[in-house]
């Protein structure tokens, strides 16, 4: 079966009615988190939007030549779409939409002059994921099923939020919580990010999962410091501290730090970054991000690497993607799933869900899909022209 077309899209669903009014906005709309630009005043802890960045969500449709199409999505949208019409898309059109492995090695091959990690592996992540979920419509069967079939009964997750209260109203039993600051601010930083810390744990109890997500913001000699004051508070893990480029900043904190466990990954793009990470031994926990690392067919490599070395892949926002759902109940070594939690308290998560067919959490717990593909339930009525 060839493929017939590529095409970024958009997809608009209609506004629920009778919505359920929220208890209070949702802690992402004013806290202040970190990020690695915060380093200069301009640009303050709350600001959500880089000026000038083109964050926007993005979606790729690819049909077959019998008029089957499956999505995929990613992000930075008006940055990708020239890399999917202009280049993937005539390289891949006409070629057999079940040779993923083949047509992945094509993508990866064709970008390796002007830079295969950067923006060409978000566009083909989305291309990537498009390509299963095809594959698993034309072959009626879910996604899991494809990469080896369910290895558990249902995915436990944990839930990144701040709205903690909310968080162990739903039922989740392992909590992540944002980082407020940067590096620069030294001591008094610290002391603010033990606080903050020192409230979760009491707050979620001493038998809970509980970790922290500084997202880049901090410099090795800051880590080290924030990671020795954690200490009493027993976290499973200190979340993507450093910049992604480095691996030897992370291997000095494993050394510094060495019983409070590192997660990396969600800006790494690449199986070969990923590789070097566990060659180095300098993360405990893999977290490639389905819409930016190129994709379910790289993750599932990442996967082996870090399988191979008894580490753990867990990606980013696993269990509120569709995709992260079908990876993690299919890979012994990915045992638990992170649900990112931004909709407002009060409002039930079946409702806040934007991926009409993918279950969401209850308890803490969601079984994916069994429908063809990854059991998304989108129609032509949903997909506009980018």
């Amino acid at each position: 079966m060839k493929i017939k077309s590529i095409t970024p899209v958009r997809i608009k669903l209609a506004e629920p009615k009778n919505r359920t009014k929220p208890r209070r906005q949702s802690y992402n709309a004013t806290a202040n988190r970190a990020f690695p630009i915060n380093k200069y005043p301009e640009f303050p802890r709350q600001l959500r939007q880089i000026p000038g960045e083109v964050s926007s969500e993005i979606w790729v449709r690819v049909t077959a030549e019998n008029g089957e199409w499956g999505l995929g999505q990613c992000h930075w949208g008006n940055l990708v779409s020239p890399l999917i019409t202009d280049h993937f898309a005539p390289l891949l059109t006409g070629r057999d939409c079940l040779a993923i492995e083949y047509l992945n090695d094509l993508m990866w091959r064709s970008t390796l002059r002007f830079g295969a990690v950067g923006l060409p592996s978000v566009a083909r992540s989305a291309i990537d994921l498009a390509l299963w979920d095809l594959k698993g419509k034309l072959l009626k069967l879910p996604v899991y099923s494809l990469i080896g079939g369910p290895c558990r009964p249902h995915l436990d997750c944990y839930c990144t939020s701040d709205d903690l209260d909310w968080s162990m109203e739903l039922g989740f039993k392992a909590f992540k919580i944002s980082n407020p600051v940067h590096y620069e601010e030294g001591t008094d930083g610290i002391n603010r990010i033990e606080e903050k810390v020192a409230k979760a744990r009491d707050t979620v109890g001493p038998s809970a999962d509980l970790m922290l997500n500084p997202v880049m913001s901090y410099n090795v000699e800051f880590a080290a410091r924030v990671m020795e004051r954690l200490k009493p508070y027993r976290l499973r893990w200190i979340e993507e501290p450093l910049i992604p480029c480095d691996m030897e900043g992370l291997s000095q904190l494993k050394r510094a730090v060495p019983t409070l466990p590192l997660a990396t990954g969600e800006d790494n793009h690449s199986r070969h970054e990923f590789r070097e990470m566990v060659e180095r031994r300098c993360v405990d926990v893999l977290q490639p991000d389905f819409r930016w690392s190129g994709g379910l067919s790289e993750i599932l490599k990442i996967y082996t690497i870090g399988e191979a070395a008894g580490i753990a892949t867990i990606p980013h926002s696993g269990a509120g993607l569709p995709f992260g759902q079908h990876f993690s109940i299919a890979m012994p070594e990915s045992p638990i799933a992170e649900f990112w939690l931004g909709s407002d308290p009060g409002v039930p998560l079946a409702e806040a869900n934007r991926f009409p067919g993918m279950p969401t959490p209850v308890d803490g717990k969601v079984t994916p899909s069994d429908a063809p593909g990854f059991g998304l339930e989108f129609t032509e009525e949903n997909i506009l022209p980018w």
